[in-house]
């Protein structure tokens, strides 16, 4: 019983695990505390992996009881419900067979309340909708009643969010608190799992002393698991949010999403919250990295409106990061100028800057086009596939590599002006070569591409005689890189020269080399290209 209210409040706020009286004033030390957990947070994960696989071995090992099963499918629900949506599903489904191979319509009703919750959770409204509506609890007890309730309250609360009319939204508020009540009334008075509900009642009703007494009651009761408590905190902090205390808000935000790492909870808001409020302060950095986890979250557990909300931060911050990158450069020109002001004599270390500044502004073009195709993915989130999701991990880590780079490079040339060591900014085109910088790239690209398509190379060669294909030890040449890049989307002569560092007409002659030696027409050549599979 108490998971259904946790579950409940955790669709709005995330999770904590700190008491209301232990509210830190060290908010720097708090972030590094986060820090921390996220570099473990492979280490909860696999805990949580060990869980599901102990259930799962045990569902092996059981045979021909189908009230056992039932139980163990419930359990292995429990363990995937905020963590894989996917899988989450498929035990909905079982439990829905076993509920009806056992003939207990109690059962079956609870199967389809928690298959009602699967589509809420990954933002399917309509579908969540269509089961909560054919669902009679006339003849269940009340912990079905309650976990109908609970449900219908968070279907209605989560489209007021998602709708943010303020007609619809008034109405489905509304909806959801009568629902709230119902719930309430079944709930013993005092346990922990009622002062949950009431306090989510109060919160969405704008009552927010009662909130948050309510909480802190649930707080007091000391009978709670790690996850509900973190509940609690985590409402706290959107009940302080919306009062404008900012830095209790942020406190328990902070301690909202450390404790969704504790428990491998993927299907959460802190962490997306905790970076929208750090931009707002000028902590770009940290909001930029925190949002990329709280995105690589929601695409793990799968829930649509989690990545629709993200998506629309997301650009905002990675464009606040590219205005730092443009302070740096300015900051390299200032320093460019001074050097050719006071280094008459070294007139050839100031056409090295210049070099080296056109290299940056150049730079400046890639990381724009960077923030475009970020803006592309969250216009495209709810269509994202496989290769948009490689793609955006391995650009995320060449963005960052590039910006310890110019910073690494800033500081050297610093020194050197500081101690007038002007000869050795001679050694500039030492420190950054292009050339081996775009062989870098390509072989990232192959890296990449190679683990989306491990067949591509072969299936490539189908295409050709015997005596004209290409065998390669690893990576890609010129030739593979063309249609790779073809494959990918990327159509257009220019875009691949641009890429590849050739001239339209050189790509241009590449392909049409290539086409007139392959066994297959030209006007089907490229359409055979689209249609090798990946993994």
């Amino acid at each position: 019983m108490k998971s259904i209210v946790s579950y409940i409040v955790l669709l709005y706020l995330g999770c904590s695990y700190f008491t209301a009286s232990a509210i830190g004033v060290d908010i720097s030390a708090d972030l590094d505390s986060l820090d921390y957990y996220i570099s473990k947070q492979d280490e909860y994960t696999r805990q949580k992996e060990n869980s599901i696989n102990a259930i799962k071995e045990e569902i092996l090992q059981t045979k021909d009881e189908n009230g056992k099963l039932y139980v163990l499918y419930n359990d292995l629900f429990k363990e995937y419900r905020s963590y894989i949506y996917d899988s989450a599903y498929v035990c909905v489904e079982k439990l829905l067979e076993l509920s009806y191979i056992l003939n207990d319509s109690c059962k079956i009703t609870e199967s389809n309340l928690k298959l009602g919750f699967c589509y809420l959770s990954s933002g399917l409204f309509k579908e969540a909708f269509d089961i909560f509506s054919q669902i009679n609890i006339t003849d269940c007890g009340n912990s079905i009643k309650i976990e109908y309730y609970l449900n219908l309250a968070r279907f209605y609360y989560d489209l007021a969010d998602y709708n943010n009319n303020a007609e619809f939204r008034e109405r489905y508020d509304k909806m959801g608190t009568q629902n709230m009540s119902r719930a309430i009334d079944l709930l013993p008075y005092g346990s922990s799992n009622y002062w949950s509900a009431m306090g989510l009642k109060q919160m969405k009703s704008a009552n927010y002393a009662e909130a948050i007494n309510a909480f802190e009651r649930l707080i007091s009761t000391n009978d709670y698991s790690e996850h509900e408590l973190a509940i609690a905190t985590s409402s706290l902090a959107y009940v302080y949010s919306l009062q404008g205390i900012k830095s209790k808000a942020r406190y328990y935000l902070i301690q909202a999403a450390v404790s969704d790492i504790k428990s491998s909870t993927k299907e959460t808001v802190a962490l997306r919250n905790l970076a929208r409020m750090l931009y707002e302060e000028g902590d770009v950095q940290r909001a930029a990295n925190y949002i990329r986890q709280a995105l690589s979250d929601a695409l793990f557990y799968n829930a649509r409106h989690r990545q629709l909300e993200i998506g629309n931060i997301l650009p905002i911050i990675e464009n606040e990061r590219v205005n730092i990158i443009e302070k740096q450069k300015n900051s390299i020109i200032v320093y460019s100028v001074a050097i050719s002001i006071l280094v008459i004599l070294l007139i050839i270390a100031f056409f090295v800057i210049s070099k080296q500044l056109r290299k940056l502004n150049n730079a400046k073009s890639i990381i724009q086009k960077t923030n475009e195709n970020l803006t592309f993915i969250n216009n495209q989130l709810t269509e994202a596939n496989k290769i948009k999701d490689e793609y955006i991990g391995h650009f995320f880590n060449l963005d960052s590599e590039y910006i310890e780079k110019m910073e690494s490079f800033q500081k050297w040339v610093s020194r050197k002006v500081t101690a007038k060591q002007f000869n050795d900014l001679q050694n500039i085109p030492r420190k950054l070569d292009a050339r081996r910088e775009r062989e870098d790239l390509f072989a990232r690209f192959d890296q990449v591409f190679l683990k989306l398509f491990p067949n591509f190379i072969n299936q490539f060669n189908k295409l050709f005689n015997p005596e004209d294909r290409i065998y390669l030890k690893s990576g890609l040449n010129t030739d593979l890189r063309i249609f790779a890049l073809i494959r990918l989307g990327i159509s257009d002569n220019e875009k691949i020269a641009n890429f590849l560092g050739y001239s339209v007409n050189t790509v241009y002659t590449y392909k049409t080399k290539i086409r007139n030696k392959s066994i297959i027409p030209n006007d089907d050549f490229e359409k055979l290209i689209m249609e090798i599979e990946s993994i």
